[in-house]
């Protein structure tokens, strides 16, 4: 207590009476006017240095003193042989032990008292030898621990006395020492004073026969040439004792045994700090004070009766209510919204069908494959760019269907997807529009169908399933479930796949349905939405003759509809003459350029015979084209020019446009474009979510194999794991195997979640269908992928494997070290399957990002602190643990490990060992054993970086890009 010393120098300067400064030890304090101190109980002398010998505590000054006792001979007396009064004991015979002893020598030392005060309590003086404190007591233990034994084979004995009340303790008082709330402490060896500490504002707690006291600015002072302070040279404690500091726990049970906990102490000798045993207890306190509380339903000058909720339980919880009370009120909001949608009725539809016209569309890409924009395109030369489109016009009315002919290279399929509004990498210019005749003058934007080349669809649902998916997100919302349901029924009779209603659609390794019946699921996928113009890009391609017939025959009863007829835009490969005759409009596409666009049927012979290339009877008309188109100079707009030069020309009009349009190198193409674009999604958040719970759901339930390979296999490694480890024990080498399972998990989760990736990966293309198509958003959709990924496949798996390892190998038995242990590796879990959400979104390349995927496992073994202690690495690259989460989730692990009080017990050369296992952790890793709240922190933020990156690149960057 050096600010004790400080203050009473400075009232002695202040009063002018500090005659001679006086060093006093064990914390005594100087005394006014005379060069001596004013001692703790126990202690005399001028500068409190010599331990009583006999006598009693009300005895002060005139307490016999050990012989010859000194500042420098201290270390060479014992006090063995003192003899204690009858009814003291401990070391300076301080502690009291019958009942009658603290009034007889309170009487012998010149007090007294009635023996019933003004106030009816009994103020006689009585001895407790209970653990608890009233005013002030006293209490000497003997320290037990098998490594300090070895090491100092004496007995050790730690005497404290405990002050918390000096109003109640006797007058004038003798029995304590220091204001309320403070302790005193020595530890003697053989009867030797080693050190002595003191501690302040500290509060009392009892909870069903257990005493706590806690306190704050310890301080502790070696005694030199003490056997712990250098007497043994080889066992010299001076450093550690001197830096002892910061808060203290003094914690004694029901039965006696005690504990001097502080942080240094902890790390050393385990949670319980130094172990006490052997404890007695001895206060003088008037009965009357006892009586007052005989009920113990107060404590006085206490810490509280119980012990709260820890600030980290407090915040998790706050955490996890405020996470609660979103999720709620988002769903909240999407009730009422989707609520609100359905009454709101089907909303505004056209009547009378909607034209799609186009003029002088031009598309310009880099032939290196760079990127689009007005940007990358200004500073390349002509010569880079290829021309794709240049200049094509045409219009198709409700009713009419047109077929897009040509080679292959020829635009047909770039045409159809910028018709399509789809997202282009290259430069487009020129203007889409889709006049529609409207009964109320309303105008809403025209619903678009797009049926690609390939066939994307889900491969676990059947027909029907598929259908009635894509009519519950793409029809609106105020349209009934039974219409909808209806609708689907109508286009499996109109497409003539009701003998396949019922069959799963498969794919791939799967068996499923005909390539053919396939190609009309597609076509289906977009009449559903009851669409207002349906474009189709090479719908026969892949088909024989008979399937392509059926398609085209679809097309075409789509397109003449009596009651909605429909602008019906396909590109053709290679038609055969049957199909050829169902277009009542073609446009015919060479390098880019619209060589004939109007009537279909013999109108395009007849119109190129009458340009001097004749049509020969009975040829197929499509393949008479197709060899038009593919001639090197050809007849364009009623001349016969060459295409040869029509590249540059496009490229000078291009870039005239775009100067004309801005920077953006899509500006007059994205107003035309944006007063007809398809509207988004029209079904609700909330009907989003769960039509696509619903299929993620009937798929899980049909594929069972991957849900039951994780649990099979988190099961097989749970027991391969804790076998491995079985009953590990608490020594150096059980210690080390204990860490070595824990990073066996984590390296475990790390690779198990490369399944993750791999997952989203497989349903990348469904999706970028999907959502260029509006049937969902992508919130909505990474919702559902991430409780039917990451719940099935990811967490419990994790708790399985865990569980059963955590059990077998004997870890931290409490059930609270074994539910933190759990949230730990559970929070790992979902850090490791976002970040690989996060490389399967951000790479197209599956390959590539599976690679990055292990590489950055591997990297994370490395820095986790396993296998390389972490002060060891050079500074350098040491920067590096800190973006590796299974560092964190190791360390967590570890702390909580040796948080739970384990103890290391073993023997080096023959000397006990008997550490906390806070020592050994912090000595062959690194770990901190206050970090684990820390390490959750971190890892929540690893997750919420990683969560924001797979939303930023889903939203901004995985879109259809063609």
């Amino acid at each position: 207590m050096a600010k004790h010393v400080l203050l009473a120098t400075l009232v002695l300067v202040a009063s002018g009476v500090a005659k001679a400064q006086v060093a006093c030890e064990n914390y005594g304090v100087p005394t006014t006017g005379s060069a001596s101190c004013s001692c703790p109980p126990g202690f005399g002398g001028p500068t409190c240095s010599s331990p009583a010998c006999g006598g009693d505590i009300f005895q002060d000054e005139q307490r016999p003193l050990v012989s010859g006792a000194s500042t420098t001979a201290l270390a060479n007396v014992t006090s063995s042989g003192c003899a204690c009064e009858a009814g003291w004991t401990g070391v300076g015979c301080n502690v009291c032990q019958s009942p009658t002893v603290c009034q007889s020598a309170f009487n012998a030392a010149g007090g007294s008292t009635p023996g019933v005060s003004d106030s009816g309590l009994n103020n006689t003086l009585t001895c407790n030898t209970a653990s608890r404190v009233w005013a002030a007591g006293e209490m000497s233990c003997d320290v037990s621990n098998p490594m300090l034994q070895a090491i100092y084979p004496l007995s050790s004995t730690l005497t404290i006395l405990r002050t918390l009340n000096t109003s109640l303790t006797p007058s004038p008082n003798r029995t304590s020492f220091g204001p309320s709330g403070s302790i005193y402490a020595q530890l003697w060896y053989a009867g030797v004073e080693q050190f002595y500490c003191a501690a302040s504002t500290c509060s009392q707690t009892t909870t069903n026969g257990s005493v706590s006291w806690a306190c704050h600015d310890l301080a502790c002072t070696c005694r030199p040439g003490a056997t712990f302070c250098g007497g043994l040279p080889a066992a010299n404690l001076t450093a550690t004792i001197d830096a002892l500091g910061g808060d203290l726990t003094i914690a004694c049970d029901a039965g006696g045994g005690c504990a001097f906990q502080q942080a240094t102490l902890q790390s050393l000798f385990g949670s319980q700090g130094l172990p006490l045993s052997g404890c007695t207890f001895g206060e003088c306190v008037r009965q009357g004070v006892i009586d007052a509380d005989a009920d113990g339903s107060s404590d006085s000058g206490g810490g509280g009766g119980g012990s709260g909720l820890s600030g980290g339980v407090i915040a998790g919880l706050a955490v996890v209510g405020s996470l609660i009370g979103l999720a709620l009120l988002g769903l909240a909001v999407g009730w009422w919204r989707q609520r609100r949608l359905r009454r709101g009725g089907a909303g505004n539809r056209y009547h009378g069908g909607v034209a799609v016209e186009w003029t002088d569309i031009s598309y310009v890409v880099s032939r290196a494959g760079g990127s689009a924009g007005w940007r990358a395109f200004r500073g390349r030369r002509m010569s880079d760019e290829k021309v794709v489109l240049d200049g094509v016009s045409g219009k198709v009315e409700p009713g009419e269907m047109l077929g897009i002919l040509g080679p292959s290279g020829a635009g047909k399929t770039t045409l159809i997807e910028i018709l399509s509004a789809k997202r282009k990498s290259g430069v487009t210019t020129g203007a889409v529009s889709f006049p529609a005749r409207t009964t109320s003058g309303v105008r809403a934007a025209p619903r678009i169908g797009f049926v690609p080349q390939q066939d994307v669809l889900p491969e676990m649902l059947t027909v029907h399933e598929a259908l009635l998916f894509a009519a519950r997100l793409r029809l609106p919302e105020g349209v009934s479930a039974a219409e909808k349901r209806q609708r689907v029924e109508d286009v499996i009779e109109q497409l003539g796949l009701v003998n396949v209603r019922d069959s799963r659609i498969g794919g791939g390794e799967g068996r499923g349905i005909s390539g053919g019946e396939r190609r009309r699921v597609s076509i289906g996928l977009e009449l559903v939405a009851s669409p207002d113009v349906l474009l189709l890009d090479e719908p026969t391609s892949g088909l024989d003759s008979v399937s392509a017939a059926k398609v085209a025959a679809v097309l075409h009863a789509v397109a003449h509809d009596a009651e909605n007829p429909t602008a019906v835009v396909a590109s053709i490969h290679q038609p055969n003459s049957r199909l050829y005759q169902t277009f009542d409009r073609i446009l015919l596409l060479a390098q880019g350029r619209a060589l004939y666009e109007g009537p279909g049927g013999f109108a395009p012979a007849d119109h190129f015979t009458a340009q001097g290339v004749p049509y020969q009877v009975g040829y197929n008309v499509a393949d008479h084209l197709l060899d038009l188109a593919s001639e090197s100079a050809l007849p364009s707009n009623g001349s016969v020019g060459s295409l040869g030069d029509g590249g540059g020309k496009a490229v000078e009009a291009v870039v005239e446009d775009v100067e004309k349009g801005g920077s953006s190198g899509t500006g007059r193409w994205r107003n035309a474009l944006t007063a007809g674009a398809s509207a988004g999604c029209v079904a609700a958040f909330l009907t989003q979510l769960e039509v696509l719970a619903g299929r993620e759901w009937k798929i899980m339930r049909r594929d069972k194999t991957l849900v039951l390979t994780h649990v099979g296999v988190a099961c097989v490694l749970g027991v391969f794991c804790g076998g491995l480890y079985f009953n590990t024990d608490d020594t150096i080498a059980g210690f080390q195997s204990r860490i070595g399972c824990l990073f066996f998990l984590g390296a475990l989760i790390a690779f198990s979640s490369l399944s993750a990736l791999y997952n989203v990966v497989e349903h990348r293309p469904l999706f970028l269908r999907e959502r260029s198509n509006s049937y969902y958003s992508p919130t909505a959709w990474m919702l559902s992928r991430f409780i039917f990924d990451v719940v099935p496949l990811r967490i419990i798996p994790t708790i399985i494997v865990s569980t059963i390892t955590y059990w077998m190998a004997g870890l931290a038995p409490h059930p609270a070290n074994f539910f933190k242990f759990l949230f730990i590796l559970v929070l790992y879990t979902l850090a490791m399957t976002l970040f690989n959400f996060l490389l399967a979104t951000l790479f197209v390349n599956g390959g590539l990002a599976l690679l990055l995927s292990a590489l950055s496992a591997l990297y994370q073994m490395t820095y986790a602190g396993f296998f390389v202690h972490l002060h060891a690495i050079p500074p350098v690259l040491r920067w590096l643990q800190w973006l590796c989460p299974l560092k964190y989730m190791l360390e967590a692990l570890a702390v909580n490990e040796v948080g739970a009080g384990l103890a290391i017990q073993d023997t080096l050369q023959g000397v006990p060992v008997d550490v906390s296992a806070t020592l050994i952790m912090n000595l062959l890793f690194g770990f901190g054993d206050k970090n684990y709240y820390r390490d959750v922190l971190v890892l929540f933020a690893f997750i919420a970086g990683f969560g924001a990156g797979v939303i930023g690149v889903v939203w901004f960057k995985m879109r259809e890009t063609r």
